[in-house]
């Protein structure tokens, strides 16, 4: 089973995989006790979306995580993945303007490239 940091670098992997950009990982702890991290990542698609979700809910599945459910993919301008501590936001970029998550939840974690949290 996966530690939560392996998790959260799997994730972003996952990700990182069908070439999804601007990932931001987010540490919710201090703010909700219903998850531990909220990534959030952009796809140039509902099409790419769809298949970056996918891709996630794939490779945690293959390395033992439970997905809790997926909602959104019908649609595709926002998949949410939920892995219980970890929940992954896929959007197009004009949903991720519109809802602005970051924002909404704060101060951002770490960004892409500096995926080691800050403390």
């Amino acid at each position: 089973m996966l530690d939560l940091e392996q998790m959260k670098l799997a994730v972003v992997d996952a990700l990182e995989d069908i070439k999804a950009f601007d990932i931001t990982v987010m540490d919710v702890r201090k703010l909700t006790s219903m998850t531990n991290y909220m990534i959030v990542a952009s796809a140039n698609s509902t099409r790419q979306a769809k298949a970056v979700a996918d891709n996630v809910r794939e490779k945690l599945k293959e390395k033992g995580a439970n997905i809790q459910s997926t909602e959104g993919e019908k649609e595709g301008e926002w998949v949410l993945v939920d892995l219980g501590d970890i929940v992954v936001h896929v959007m197009v970029p004009a949903t991720r303007a519109y809802y602005n998550l970051e924002q909404l939840w704060g101060e951002a974690e770490s960004r892409r490239g500096h995926i080691k949290a800050v403390e």
